[in-house]
């Protein structure tokens, strides 16, 4: 076995063996919330019942409207959820800067929905992923068949990665099974033997592959350097090496400009490099409860529309037959003065209503434990609510939903995108560097989002600005020179700008003064024009009455 080979590999089995405590967990956490992913230590036929082991499905239908609502809210295809901006802000009002960046956020948007980028499924299964385990994995490449984005969504169980001192996913490793023919037109360095299998054999056998994405420089000096005697020092921040672990044969090894997977992890915890779903941490118990009280309900109710029978035994002749239509035969010498021949035993019906509930009371458990009582905005209420009374709504909102939004936006909207723009960028989608504005030529860029955190912002901004406006009016009629102290213009231009509003529709700065410079010189020609006009009028009314002109004009002079 190659020296790297073996050391890559040693890595990841001593991470996935240090995973196998954690995937029990997940397993407990699957079979009661996601049974279709309840496959961390065991293999599903593929014609088993999902559900089997349940009798209530409502932790199932808890846990889907929470991973249902991610994408809903976070990144609803029915607008443009995300903006690419350029750190700083210094660009707001560049009109060039701003709209040569919607240009490449409405590229990338198209890249990313494109119908073979595979980008809904993969968020889609990600987002059920994030609800259920609190970790969800998405791996972001340029589809090696065609020029397109290839996004796709990995089993936790498949994967396992490592922090550096920072907290930040640094080293990851991917178990991957793909058939003897995607290798074959994946790579062009595969083993000899698996060959002679693509050309001869079953092309479509799965392989066991390992996938390894980790710094170039802790690559370069703990990998490679063991097989040369020296470093080759890559360009690109990560190395993405491909290994055929049947054969022990590396399959492809080249520098990457992205770390290839985005791993979104909700409630960390120190110490560790995995997170958790504070969703089905607090819902777990809560869940078995509400099965077993479900199912001594069910037996319960069973019992009162089916009880259980008192039989005299002399006096039954065969069988007791409870179906419908069915007969039990009783022998004819038979007195029912000593008790009836067949009776049910008497059940005491109030126990349902209280099992019921209990029922109820673990049920809205569950739904808060899965926040689904804090993912709606907040009423507006009616139209005699004060600004602030609304603001404190808005506020209380912004409280409650921080928990769900506030890690989804940075680290899944956020890192997914900017892996996206990065491989877009190194792939040349965004066409040459020259296209740039200069005044954007060596920045960073960042991704803004919109979601309903930053929905119930922007109206709390709104209601402050309505309220400087009143105050100002208010000051305004006791001091008129109070309405200065207010940039209305530019507070209108970044109020229209935050609100969404594409920015073709704007004007740039040099723009408006022109027309501003335009409308003052017909202003003033309007004046001269009215002072001519007034003065026409008056020679034409002392010509009309026989007044000398000249008279009239002289007689305001002072000698």
């Amino acid at each position: 076995m190659d020296y790297r080979t073996n050391e890559l590999l040693k890595v990841g089995n001593r991470l996935f063996s240090q995973k196998a405590s954690l995937d029990n967990l997940w397993q407990e956490i699957a079979e009661n919330f996601y049974p279709e992913r309840a496959e961390f230590t065991r293999t599903r036929d593929i014609g088993e019942e999902f559900a089997g082991n349940l009798t209530s499905s409502y932790p199932i239908i808890a846990r889907r409207s929470l991973g249902d609502l991610f994408s809903s809210m976070l990144r609803p295809m029915d607008k443009l959820w995300f903006a690419i901006t350029a750190k700083g802000g210094s660009n707001e009002n560049d009109l060039t800067a701003l709209q040569y960046l919607e240009f490449v956020t409405n590229l990338q948007r198209n890249a990313m929905y494109d119908s073979e980028s595979g980008f809904v499924r993969a968020t889609k299964e990600a987002d059920h992923d994030y609800a259920a385990f609190g970790n969800a994995v998405i791996s972001t490449e340029m589809n090696w068949n065609k020029m397109a984005l290839l996004y796709r969504c990995h089993h936790l169980r498949d994967v396992v990665w490592c922090e550096d001192v920072a907290g930040t996913v640094e080293r990851i490793d991917n178990k991957w099974k793909p058939t003897i023919r995607d290798i074959a037109r994946r790579f062009k360095n595969i083993h000899p033997e698996m060959q002679k299998e693509y050309e001869t054999g079953d092309m479509y056998r799965q392989v066991e592959c390992r996938h390894i994405v980790l710094p170039s420089d802790a690559y370069e000096s703990s990998y490679k350097e063991h097989r040369t005697g020296k470093s080759t020092r890559y360009k690109q921040p990560w190395v993405s090496v491909y290994i055929d672990t049947e054969n022990d044969h590396i399959l492809e090894e080249v520098g990457s400009w992205t770390r290839v997977y985005t791993i979104p992890r909700w409630q960390t915890v120190s110490g560790s490099q995995y997170s958790y779903s504070p969703a089905t941490v607090a819902a777990l118990p809560d869940a078995r409860l509400y099965q077993a009280i479900a199912l001594t309900i069910l037996e319960a109710g069973e019992k009162y529309t089916n009880p259980p029978m008192i039989a005299t035994k002399e006096a039954i002749r065969g069988d007791v037959n409870l179906y419908a239509g069915g007969v039990t035969w009783a022998e004819g010498d038979y007195d029912e003065r000593l008790g009836e021949v067949l009776r049910p035993i008497s059940q005491d019906r109030g126990s349902l209503g209280i099992g019921t509930e209990i029922q109820q009371m673990i049920k809205m458990a569950i739904h808060e434990a899965f926040f689904l009582n804090k993912v709606n905005l907040p009423d507006r209420g009616s139209a005699e609510m004060t600004a602030y009374e609304a603001a404190q709504r808005t506020q209380e909102y912004i409280r409650d939903a921080l928990p769900i939004f506030e890690p989804t936006t940075s680290e899944y909207n956020g890192t997914l995108c900017e892996i996206t723009f990065d491989t877009l960028k190194h792939a040349g989608a965004f066409g040459s560097p020259e296209m740039m504005p200069p005044q954007l030529r060596g920045k960073d860029i960042e991704f803004k989002f919109e979601n309903p955190l930053l929905q119930a912002e922007d109206r709390m901004k709104s209601q402050q600005f309505m309220g400087a406006l009143g105050l100002i009016g208010q000051a305004a009629g006791v001091d008129p020179s109070a309405a200065n102290i207010m940039n209305i213009k530019e507070s209108l231009k970044d109020a229209i700008i935050g609100s969404g509003t594409p920015t073709s529709w704007l004007r740039n700065n040099e723009e408006i003064a022109m027309i501003e410079m335009q409308q003052a010189q017909e202003a003033q020609q309007a004046q001269l024009m009215q002072g001519m006009q007034q003065g026409a009028d008056i020679i034409k009314t002392a010509s009309e009455a026989g007044v000398n002109v000249g008279d009239i004009m002289g007689a305001g002079k002072v000698e």
